[in-house]
C-alpha cells in the first residue's frame, strides 16, 4: 500500500470504531507539529485537555514537556507529536492492549507519512511498545537503539515527572543527548 498523507490518515482515523473509545472521546488527537520533522515524540494516549482540545501534550504535562523543549533549543513547531493511542481512555488510565492493537496502525502510518530520523519515546507505555514489551524506563530511559530507518529511544514521561520531580534531571540530561543526535541528523 502507498504511503498516505496525514489527512488521509487522520481522516480515517475520526471514523474509526476499532476499540470503544471511539464512541467515549470529545476530539481526535491526531498528532500535531512539523509534517516533515527530523524528531517525533510519541507519548501513549490523550488525557483530559488533550481530548477537550484535539491537541496532544497541552495540559500540565504538556506545558512541562514544551520547558523541556525550549530548554535544549527545539521549537515545539519543528518536531511532530502524536501518541499510540488518539482517544482518551477513561480517567486517563493505561491503555489496553487491545486499545492499543486497535490504534497502532494509524500511528504506524503516521511514522511512514512523516519519515522522521529519530523517535523518541514519552514513557514506558510508548517504549514498551515501540522499543520493547519488557522496556524499563527507569533503566533504559536516553538509550538509543536501531529500529529499521528509525534511531529511537525513550524518556521519562512528563506526567511521571509531575510525580517525582526527582526524576527532573535525568529528563533534561536525556533531552540534552537528544538535541546533540538531532543537531547531526
Amino acid at each position: 500500500m502507498a504511503n498516505r498523507t496525514l489527512e488521509e490518515i487522520r481522516t480515517d482515523c475520526a471514523s474509526c470504531m476499532n476499540c470503544p473509545l471511539g464512541k467515549t472521546r470529545t476530539n481526535l488527537v491526531f498528532g500535531v507539529g512539523n509534517p516533515n520533522a527530523k524528531l517525533m515524540f510519541i507519548g501513549e494516549a490523550p488525557g483530559q485537555q488533550e481530548d477537550l482540545s484535539g491537541v496532544p501534550f497541552v495540559g500540565a504535562a504538556g506545558k512541562l514537556f514544551d520547558k523541556y523543549l525550549a530548554a535544549v533549543g527545539i521549537p515545539r513547531e519543528d518536531v511532530y507529536i502524536a501518541n499510540i493511542l488518539k482517544c482518551r481512555p477513561p480517567q486517563n488510565r493505561d491503555p489496553l492492549p487491545a486499545e492499543q492493537d486497535a490504534c497502532i496502525g494509524y500511528l504506524r502510518e503516521q511514522v511512514k507519512a512523516i519519515r522522521p530520523k529519530m523517535i523518541v519515546c514519552l514513557g514506558r507505555i510508548a517504549a514498551m511498545r515501540l522499543i520493547n514489551p519488557d522496556f524499563r524506563i527507569t533503566r533504559e530511559h536516553g538509550v538509543f537503539v536501531t529500529r529499521g530507518a528509525y534511531e529511537i529511544c525513550a524518556v521519562y514521561h512528563p506526567s511521571a515527572l509531575l510525580r517525582d520531580p526527582a526524576k527532573k534531571d535525568e529528563m533534561l540530561a536525556d533531552m540534552l543527548m537528544i538535541k546533540e543526535k538531532y543537531d547531526m541528523v
